[in-house]
């Protein structure tokens, strides 16, 4: 596993003497737009004012204000623990903390009922500008403007606190890239390539319009169920205090603390949805709606994620869809030039690249790895590389040979060990895939047999043929259809 070690205070004071930044606001941009793997930005956010966000300083600014939790058991079960299917308490943070140091006689308010040797707990998602809209000025300590984006801080990001244990099932986000600050404590992050999504079984239950779910626990897989996980390749980094993470859209991701308590800001970017990507998601979430809306016998599970606002309407799904598809044709029109009959270019927020743009990227880039942009790399079996960051210095290494070429990737130790354990009890078949039924204990449909025989007993449930209709190679190809129709009504209906 790739860790980088070091402690913000000991960025804090290497840079006390130079507070000159690694990159520029130019630089980075032209990195972010190059960056095509996740990556980790060391010396970038030493006078951010956030940095003193610790979950103490921050219960002191927000008092008695209430703050929901999730809760999940600590015990690993071998299938993802969904948003849906977990407990949830409103609490001040004040009781969270008091919950984690297991103070004898302290208020934990509503914890009490959740053992904290048996629990860990999540304040996820709360968006900063819902959480401190009584105190504006926090907004500004956190300065993404660094990174290229003028003008965004605080009020654009989402604060993340949680215990040891805490985690996001393995998800990828549909519209756009992250960047995340770690604030307190560590977390572990590992990630999947966009071209691993088959390995890692896809699933749109729970429903949540910008994320699509693995049915894979990555860390305790099931491969006699999810077969194909054996081969996924896996990049792994645990991210300190002070540093930056860069996940490119569509990169899958299982976020876990590491720590007693972990604090970190995200800012969610949508820097390269584009109108087919829309269309996309508006057909799977028609799709998705118009079955789970339908009751039926295996049709009352708790679907929909917590995040989402709530069930539209058929009528309004369609119109979504609608909205789409003329938002593609249009941007068809647009993108044509009637002196150029070449597609106009475009930079990764959409809008068209002026003649400087075009001459810059024509310009070969190399992206800057190095001390204080570091690769977040394949994990490869068995290996005992990591990355530091020394209190002496920042600096790489990179045990055994490392030179040149790319690795042959596997899973990483904890699912290697798991597939070596089932490959001993079972024979695998490789090209085996199943779209499996889940409920919170992923018990709706049958585990699959090593026998045909048994296996044409197995029941087909509504979630097995919904996992199958908005798969994304399903989805991709039906927006295709969709898109290829509305092309061909326009010709038919345009004057000659």
């Amino acid at each position: 596993m790739f860790c980088i070690t070091a402690h913000c205070q000991c960025v804090l004071r290497a840079m006390a003497t130079n507070s000159i930044k690694p990159f520029s606001t130019e630089e980075i941009q032209r990195i972010l737009h190059h960056l095509q793997q996740p990556a980790v930005f060391i010396n970038m956010t030493c006078d951010w004012p956030a940095l003193r966000w610790t979950a103490e300083n921050l219960s002191a600014c927000l008092g008695d204000k209430l703050i929901r939790f999730r809760l999940g058991r600590k015990e690993g079960m071998n299938t993802p623990l969904f948003e849906t299917c977990c407990s949830y308490v409103e609490a001040k943070l004040e009781h969270f903390l008091s919950w984690t140091r297991s103070q004898s006689g302290s208020d934990v308010g509503p914890f009490s009922d959740f053992p904290n040797a048996e629990y860990w707990a999540y304040a996820d998602y709360k968006y900063i500008a819902i959480l401190f809209q009584d105190q504006p000025s926090m907004f500004e300590d956190v300065k993404w403007s660094a990174f290229g984006f003028e003008g965004r801080n605080g009020r654009e990001s989402t604060l993340w606190i949680g215990t040891e244990g805490a985690n996001t099932p393995c998800h990828l986000d549909s519209y756009g890239c992250n960047l995340v600050l770690q604030i307190q404590g560590r977390k572990r992050w590992h990630l999947f390539p966009p071209d691993d999504t088959s390995k890692l079984y896809p699933t749109r239950i729970p429903y949540e319009e910008s994320s699509v779910f693995s049915q894979v626990d990555v860390l305790r897989p099931d491969l006699r169920k999810f077969p194909k996980f054996q081969r996924a390749r896996v990049h792994t980094v645990t991210l300190e205090p002070g540093q930056v993470l860069y996940v490119p859209r569509h990169w899958w991701h299982y976020v876990e603390s590491v720590d007693p308590v972990t604090v970190s800001v995200n800012s969610w970017i949508e820097l390269d949805m584009d109108d087919v990507a829309r269309v996309d998601e508006a057909v799977s979430k028609a799709v998705v709606c118009a079955i789970k809306s339908v009751p039926s016998d295996d049709n009352a599970d708790d679907w929909l994620n917590p995040t989402e606002d709530g069930v539209t309407s058929h009528n309004e799904n369609m119109q979504y869809v609608n909205l789409a598809v003329r938002a593609w044709a249009q941007r068809q029109k647009d993108l044509q030039d009637p002196r150029d009959p070449r597609p106009a270019k475009r930079d990764a927020s959409g809008q068209i690249r002026r003649n400087s743009d075009s001459i810059r990227e024509s310009v070969p880039f190399s992206v800057p790895f190095g001390p204080h942009l570091i690769p977040v790399r394949c994990q490869q079996e068995g290996s005992s590389q990591t990355m530091e960051v020394t209190p002496e210095g920042v600096g790489l290494k990179f045990p055994g040979n490392r030179a040149g070429g790319s690795q042959d990737c596997t899973v990483s130790s904890e699912a290697a060990a798991a597939v070596r354990l089932h490959q001993a009890e079972h024979e695998l078949s490789s090209d085996s895939a199943q779209c499996g039924a889940r409920d919170c204990a992923n018990q709706t449909s049958a585990s699959p047999s090593s026998g045909h025989e048994d296996s044409r007993h197995t029941i087909i449930t509504t979630n097995d043929l919904l996992d199958c209709l908005v798969h994304p190679d399903i989805i991709s190809r039906v927006t295709e259809l969709l898109l290829e129709r509305h092309t061909g009504s326009l010709r038919t209906t345009a004057p000659f």
